[in-house]
């Protein structure tokens, strides 16, 4: 027996032969492998209800809301959305003795008080939409001055009264570009010429709606003054808006006085919030190497400041003997950060700046769990800052400051969640200087990852090499730019700002050599990724199931979403593009897109070209035009673009798309696609694909349908 125990383990310990081709696992191995995940999923999903995380799926659930709302094909009456938010209500009741149905119906209560939220602000700040062209002699009062430059201003006006023969603008607000003078503020009211105009939709399918935020904000048009205006009445009743915008004036007037070009551009952003002075080349040098963000008051500099006055009022308390034994100095450095972060948010726009109000949301709520004892950066924090500016401003979802803010805090959270090794305390000089580096280059990867999509999105590029130029310009934003501005800003009612707007300047330069360097070397290696709306969706569900669990399992759905991206979320590139307001009809060939008719450099032009980051030529060399008209045959198909009704009969036959901005005759449209002037005005923007297959155009709009409260009906 001994010896067939030891002829057993020979036989085990003998070498197995090898085989050639991949190594599968056992088939009896793999269900209990995969009964054992699905085991640890059940106990994570259990330890993340316990941990009452349900709560951090709120803001995704009014954010859902949101989108359905937007994307509803008409408009939904009030009495239904009552009803249902009624018997919301009652389910919730009734599921008060079921613990999971109690969690359901929540999720349903948040994801339906963000379906309602817009037609609420609609109802109580939305416009009628100016249908066409006004012009005329209008009083107004100054609501807003969005920016200023030597040469013209954009403010925002309300209270339009037409003089004379003028005729009366059915809504709240116009946006409006004026003259540099007189000199305003808001409450003023002034006279002058203006011409009104509706305001213009999406330049493309998908792209910002230029309409839908104008009408949440109570702005129904644009417009610009067609000579000088005049100032007939000052504003008397003290406004703390109007002392906070006079405030932002001085400050950026100080700055451009001792500073020129980019650096007071930049400095008038990150102190102010202006960017109106910031040139394309240099807003394409800081996106291409990852520092955009930089100039955008945020997290990053609201932390600074918030947490550079947290600091300072607490070593100073604490270097007191007496105080630092008998007042809590931590707490009261608390409250100071508060103030520091709130009083920065008005110098930055107040509540019209999005990625700042969330971020001195977050604050307050870090600096109110400092004054409560409790722990501060928890992604309960971000879900409250987050619902509070969805409810200020549901609007703002849409945007991309708040998805791109939303998107890094909630990665750096969630990473900072996770287990980790206790840092040492006792560390050289130098090793605190790796570490530093290595903590910043982990958080601009961590936050550049999670933003990547939304970037791609909205901004169709990328920056490679975003963390290198982070890792390079951050500690000067940190050390030199942030602290020294704060001083400026300080000092300037002394009189004494000058040699630290210096230090602000030396600083703001670097940074921007920084930007060149690191965009040079990002020089083709960016990539142009187009993306639709359902890439966008997959990335914010991802994002909420990154937020729910709180363990490595975290990591699966984002991981799951980039081969779903993959294959449902990229978009194509269109064969056709006819603008709705312009004369623009860009048509692609084999040399690429090329304007059969329209302007090269016309707002639209520039837009698509920047969109689909390739160079619209000003003519398709196989294009023949007449009086009558366009067109052009490419291998695939051909464009008529028709200008005269005696060009339709030979056009329609003869081509397989016909574009007029007449009223085409019906007739045509059993020969060829037609795109005429009442397909443009209920459309706006068309975007076209050839399909060999059905021998046809697949066409989009950019406006869905006229039947929303926000879209312009012409009349």
């Amino acid at each position: 027996m001994q010896g067939t125990g030891a002829l057993e383990q020979t036989r085990e310990l003998a070498p197995v032969p090898v085989q050639a081709g991949p190594i599968l696992p056992s088939p009896k191995l793999l269900p209990a492998v995969v009964a054992t995940k699905r085991l640890l999923f059940v106990r994570a999903l259990e330890a993340a209800l316990a941990g009452r995380r349900v709560f951090v799926l709120l803001p995704f659930a009014a954010i859902a809301g949101l989108v359905s709302y937007a994307g509803l094909p008409f408009e939904p009456a009030g009495s239904a959305l009552g009803a249902v938010g009624a018997a919301a209500c009652l389910g919730a009741c009734l599921a008060l003795r079921n613990l999971a149905a109690l969690r359901l119906a929540v999720l349903f209560a948040a994801f339906w008080g963000g379906f309602c939220l817009l037609p609420v602000h609609g109802a109580l700040w939305g416009t009628g939409m100016l249908p066409f062209p006004l012009y005329g002699q209008y009083e107004a009062v100054i609501d807003e001055i969005l920016s200023a430059t030597q040469e013209d201003r954009r403010v925002v006006v309300s209270a339009l009264r037409p003089l004379g023969e003028a005729p009366s603008a059915p809504i709240n607000k116009a946006r409006l570009l004026i003259p540099a003078e007189p000199p305003l503020q808001p409450g003023d009211t002034v006279r002058g010429q203006l011409r009104l105009a509706p305001v213009p939709g999406p330049v493309l399918p998908g792209a910002f709606d230029g309409q839908f935020h104008a009408y949440f904000a109570g702005i129904g048009a644009y417009g610009n003054a067609t000579g000088a205006m005049t100032r007939v009445a000052e504003a008397t009743d003290f406004n703390l808006g109007r002392s906070v915008e006079d405030l932002r004036r001085a400050v950026g007037a100080r700055l451009d006085e001792q500073m020129e070009g980019a650096s007071a551009a930049i400095a008038r952003a990150m102190v102010v919030g202006d960017q109106s002075a910031i040139t394309d080349e240099t807003r394409d040098v800081m996106a291409a190497s990852g520092l955009a963000h930089i100039y955008s008051i945020s997290g990053l500099h609201l932390s600074i400041v918030a947490g550079g006055v947290f600091w300072l009022v607490r070593l100073l308390l604490a270097s007191l003997p007496g105080l630092a034994v008998r007042w809590p100095v931590k707490k009261l450095a608390a409250v100071a950060g508060i103030a520091a972060a709130f009083s920065y948010l008005l110098l930055a726009g107040g509540l019209a700046n999005v990625p700042a109000l969330r971020s001195t949301i977050m604050l307050a709520l870090i600096f109110g769990a400092v004054l409560a004892g409790r722990r501060a950066l928890t992604m309960r924090n971000v879900a409250i800052a987050a619902l509070v500016v969805i409810l200020l401003d549901p609007a703002s979802v849409f945007r991309a400051s708040f998805q791109l803010s939303f998107a890094a805090v909630v990665a750096l959270i969630g990473i900072y969640e996770l287990p980790r090794r206790t840092p040492s305390v006792h560390r050289a000089g130098i090793a605190r200087l790796i570490v530093s580096v290595g903590t910043a280059a982990l958080t601009s990867f961590i936050a550049g990852t999670a933003t990547l999509l939304f970037s791609a999105y909205h901004f169709q590029q990328t920056a490679p090499l975003g963390v290198i130029g982070n890792v390079l310009v951050l500690p000067v934003v940190s050390l030199v730019i942030m602290p020294f501005g704060v001083l400026s800003v300080l000092l300037m009612p002394l009189g004494l700002e000058a040699p630290f707007v210096a230090v602000m300047g030396w600083g703001i330069d670097r940074m921007v050599h920084g930007a060149v360097l690191v965009a040079g070397w990002s020089e083709g290696l960016t990539g142009n990724p187009l993306l639709t709306s359902t890439a966008l969706l997959l990335g914010l569900a991802a994002l909420a199931w990154f937020a729910f669990f709180p363990s490595r399992w975290r990591f699966l759905a984002p991981v799951a979403a980039i081969p779903l991206i993959l294959l449902f979320g990229l978009d194509q590139r269109p064969d056709v593009l006819v603008a709705d307001t312009t004369q623009a009809v860009a048509v692609r060939s084999e040399t690429g897109l090329g304007l059969l008719t329209g302007r090269a450099g016309s707002f639209a032009v520039d837009v698509w070209g920047q969109h689909y980051q390739e160079e619209i030529a000003p003519v398709i060399d196989a294009a023949r035009c007449d009086s009558l008209g366009c067109v052009v045959a490419t291998e695939q198909f051909g464009v008529a673009v028709v200008r005269d009704v005696g060009a339709f009969a030979e056009d329609c036959a003869r081509h397989d798309l016909v574009v007029t901005r007449l009223r085409a005759p019906i007739a045509c449209r059993a020969q060829a696609q037609v795109i005429d002037r009442d397909d443009l005005a209920r459309g706006g923007v068309h975007w076209l694909k050839w399909e060999d297959g059905e021998q046809r155009f697949v066409v989009r709009t950019a406006v869905p349908n006229l039947t929303r409260p926000w879209r312009v009906r012409s009349q």
